[in-house]
């Protein structure tokens, strides 16, 4: 009973964190209030015990922090995928960690290869293989969160497309 109140305030604690995050329209913000919130997020999947969707969420920490020093680069985004991979490989319980690493992949490549828009499309997609994850847990504040995350990036989609066209060459 303790353990699932426990996992339930990160997830919930993750779900403020994130909404923030995809409400920005600047690109370095959304990334760094995605650190804090993948923090809570490890923590959640560790007191549930999924422990490669644990594994990947600190994983993002590096991503994110990699992605914004070097951005665009392949080799680095390369080394992710392949830490990633390590990771799923060595903690891997069933098949109810794929949606986890799938996230991690479109999440992964949405940072390094893209921007604006097309990032957050890629890291929308992130969100809906995440909700997966969280509901193969029982997580219900994991999952309140990656579907806020869904609805709220895909608002801030959308002002991006609607300032993008009022004000072209601009906006990415």
């Amino acid at each position: 009973m303790v353990e699932t109140l426990v996992g339930q305030f990160f997830g919930l604690m993750a779900l403020v964190l994130c909404v923030l995050a995809f409400a920005s329209r600047q690109d370095d913000r959304l990334l760094v209030l995605l650190l804090s919130a993948n923090v809570a997020f490890a923590l959640q999947f560790a007191v549930f015990h999924s422990w490669t969707a644990a594994a990947l969420s600190l994983l993002v920490l590096a991503r994110i922090a990699l992605a914004r020093r070097y951005p665009s680069n392949l080799a680095a985004m390369a080394a992710v995928l392949a830490a990633s991979g390590l990771a799923a490989a060595l903690t891997w319980q069933s098949l109810a960690d794929l949606p986890a690493l799938a996230a991690m992949v479109l999440g992964t490549v949405g940072m390094f290869v893209f921007r604006g828009i097309a990032m957050r499309v890629l890291l929308g997609l992130a969100a809906v293989a995440w909700t997966l994850s969280h509901l193969m847990v029982g997580s219900i504040g994991g999952a309140l969160a990656e579907m806020m995350i869904i609805v709220t990036n895909a608002v801030t989609v959308y002002r991006l497309y609607r300032a993008r066209r009022r004000y072209p060459g601009v906006i990415d």
